[in-house]
């Protein structure tokens, strides 16, 4: 299964009227996805004004979805001087690596410990254990892969709430994630590193699911001290030039 759009499972649902409620939550998304694709970069400075124009809508929409980007911590308000990405805090994101390290460590362990394994990791088993040939090769497209393996790994153990935590560790990670996956080699990587983990979780291996995993998880929070204001500008390039060229 190597097609992206099967693999990541898009769903388009059908036109309708868009209502004040569906119009914050679209700009919503649309500024946290600029903030992800580094459009937005930390430390960038806006106003509701500037938003309004370019999203074609109201000041109350673009309120209301930048005070709930200030209340998950991806903004700041300015005091008469709008607003602001948050700036990059190096501590924040090697404390949110840490909890995801402990929250897949024990997501690992319950699943080799599962008497009948999930069928989620038969989905997993399509999408990374493949021929080199099979694999995908667009970073942006085996970033959001890679987001779904973690996060498919602690929703196989069954535990709602060990998964809902987890997501939300991945939200705030996203932008670590993209940044990684700007590199070549990395998509390479990552295909090998998947395929032993879910090899030695499929074989009930769970201290060598564990060190692999550990080790996967480590050279992404490793990455989190290299990056550099020129690092996210030479990323923002890098992706606005993947979308003009398209694929």
């Amino acid at each position: 299964m190597n097609d992206p759009k099967v693999q990541l499972n898009v769903v388009r649902g059908g036109s309708r009227k868009e209502t004040p409620e569906n119009l914050a939550e679209r700009i919503y998304g649309r500024l946290k996805e600029e903030i992800f694709n580094f459009h937005l970069l930390p430390g960038d400075r806006f106003s509701e004004n500037e938003v309004a124009e370019r999203m074609a809508a109201s000041r109350t929409p673009v309120r209301e979805a930048l005070y709930r980007l200030q209340r998950e911590g991806y903004v700041d308000v300015l005091y008469r001087s709008g607003w602001q990405v948050k700036p990059f805090d190096f501590r924040f994101f090697e404390e949110i690596y840490d909890v995801r390290i402990v929250l897949e460590l024990a997501a690992v362990k319950k699943l080799c410990e599962q008497e009948i394994q999930s069928p989620i990791l038969d989905d997993l088993k399509r999408i990374w254990l493949v021929t080199p040939e099979e694999r995908l090769q667009d970073g942006h497209t085996v970033s959001m892969l890679d987001e779904r393996f973690h996060e498919m790994l602690v929703e196989a153990t069954g535990n709602r709430e060990m998964a809902r935590m987890h997501h939300d560790i991945t939200e705030r990670i996203r932008i670590i994630r993209r940044l990684d996956f700007t590199k070549g080699p990395r998509i390479e990587a990552t295909y090998e590193e998947h395929g032993k983990i879910l090899r030695s979780v499929l074989e009930r291996r769970t201290d060598q699911a564990q060190r692999l995993l550990k080790s996967h998880i480590g050279e992404s929070k490793a990455e989190v001290r290299k990056i550099t204001l020129h690092m996210l500008h030479s990323a923002r390039e890098a992706l606005a030039a993947d979308t003009v060229n398209g694929p």
